[in-house]
Order: structure tokens, then sequence, then C-alpha cells
């Protein structure tokens, strides 16, 4: 996974300190080839111990890994990995608006697609595979994407359900068991109401997958599997349209991969569709 990835997408968790760190090294990458820990803070404008602290926060040892994977990513670097700059003001056109919407669409699937690997994706489709039915939980601008989730989950036969409010989930969580499987879909996996309904399920010894955020959260201390999605800078605050981009990759991956996984369900995804035509038809 990409340095840069990683820290574009833990910069809402960071501190003052490591927010300098994660600016010095997206915005000038290349100066950290000949820089000592001592040199970086610097530079920075932090102390060491926050440059060792922030190569830990981002999964490596010490300085000397996070020096190596930072060259590594500048080697690999592309025009997709560097950090957004098409930013939508206030007097932008409505074809200006349209062709910078689609280079951060476009650069949010790339880094959603980097932050998971194959192996993650695999362990939530065996999760769902595995779970004798499902309820998928989302609040506020996720509920949309819970729904859409719930529906590709029911085309392909899987017991399905998903609630508009979180005293319905908690009344359906105290039904399930440890054979059952709740998907939490978060941007920030700190919301309270969600965290409560992972407790739940956790005491109901249910297994739980989350789409959340990449980095530490109250959620993924409760998730056996998680897929990260991304939190870009949004057109318009609250807005939420990067993010939403982003968990649509992850149930779009999912969906297909579970349809692939198995015959019987991709024939049920098919008649699902003849089905709504017909109907469609009518």
């Amino acid at each position: 996974m990409s340095t840069f990835v990683k820290i574009k997408a833990l910069k809402p968790t960071l501190s003052q300190s490591e927010a300098k760190l994660a600016d010095f090294t997206l915005k000038s990458g290349a100066k950290i080839r000949g820089l000592s820990s001592i040199e970086l803070a610097k530079s920075a404008g932090v102390s060491q111990s926050s440059v060792v602290k922030f190569a830990q926060k981002l999964g490596y040892k010490g300085f000397p890994a996070f020096k190596l994977a930072v060259v590594d990513a500048l080697n690999e670097q592309t025009q997709e990995d560097t950090p957004l700059s098409n930013e939508i003001d206030q007097n932008d056109s409505i074809a200006h608006i349209s062709e910078k919407l689609i280079a951060n669409q476009q650069a949010t699937l790339v880094a959603t697609s980097k932050l998971n690997t194959p192996e993650l994706f695999e362990q939530a489709v065996q999760s769902i595979k595995a779970a004798k039915k499902v309820m998928v939980c989302a609040i506020g601008s996720t509920h949309t994407m819970a729904q859409d989730l719930t529906l590709k989950l029911q085309k392909l036969g899987v017991c399905a359900v998903t609630h508009v409010d979180e005293l319905s989930a908690s009344s359906y969580a105290a039904t399930m068991g440890k054979d059952d499987l709740v998907i939490f879909l978060s941007n920030s996996g700190v919301v309270k109401s969600v965290v409560k309904l992972a407790q739940q399920a956790k005491n109901n010894e249910c297994q739980i997958l989350a789409l959340t955020r990449y980095g530490h959260s109250e959620l993924a201390n409760y998730a056996d599997s998680c897929l990260y999605c991304i939190q870009e800078t949004e057109a318009i605050k609250h807005s939420a349209v990067l993010t939403r981009a982003s968990l649509g990759y992850l149930i779009d991956v999912l969906f297909i991969a579970l349809a692939q996984s198995n015959l019987h369900w991709q024939r049920r995804a098919d008649r699902s569709n003849e089905y709504m035509s017909d109907m469609l038809n009518v």
C-alpha cells in the first residue's frame, strides 16, 4: 500500500504535529530521501519524537523503514497518487465543476483500491458467504449506501436487511447470533450510536464487517474484518460526494466478487434482473 495513500487516508485523525509531517511528506516527499529524522523534524517544525511516532502510526517500525517506504512511493507515483488539486471554487462554471469532480472521483477510486488488498476483500466475501442472515447498518448520509448494499445482497439470495433507525437495528440485533453477520457503513467509525450497535452485536457473538475509514477507530475495534473508504476534502462541506464514491466502489467489488464466487448466486442475480425488467415492461 502506498505510503502517500496511507497518509491521505489518516489525515482527518492526525494531531497537529502529525499533520505537519503529513503535509511535508505529501508536498516535499523527494526531500526526505536525503534527510535524517532530526533534519526532517526541523524541516517540518516538529520534534524528533513526533517523527518516530508518525512513522509508527503509519505501520513502520521506525524512521528508516518509513524513509524507504516514501522512496518506494515516489518511484511508483503516478498522476492518480498525487494529492488532489482539483478544488471546486465558488465561481467555477458547470463545465469546470464536472471536470474537477470527475478527476477527484477518479483519484478517490484509485486511492480506495490501493487501501484494500485482495485479501481484505476475500475476508469480507467469506464472512458474507458464511452468514445465515445479514444486517446492514448505517446512520446519516451513508444510509442510502446501506440500502444499495442490502438490495445487491438480496439479489444474490442472501438473507439481508437494513433498518432506517438505530432502535429498529438494535431490536433486530438482539435476534442475531454467532452464525450471523452485521455490516456497518461508517465514514468516521466514531458515531456513538453505530459504536453502541457494534458493541451489542459483539455481545451477541455476531460477526462484524466494517466499511469505514482507514486507521484506528472505535468501530474497527469491534470488527472481525474491515474494508477502508477514503475521506477526502469534499466540494461542499458534509456533502460526502467523494466518500460515497469510495463506499460505492467497495460495495460494487463485493457484489461482483460474491456473484462470481457462486454459480447459484449469479443465476439468482440474473433472474432478479429479469423479473425487474418484466415488471417495468408491464
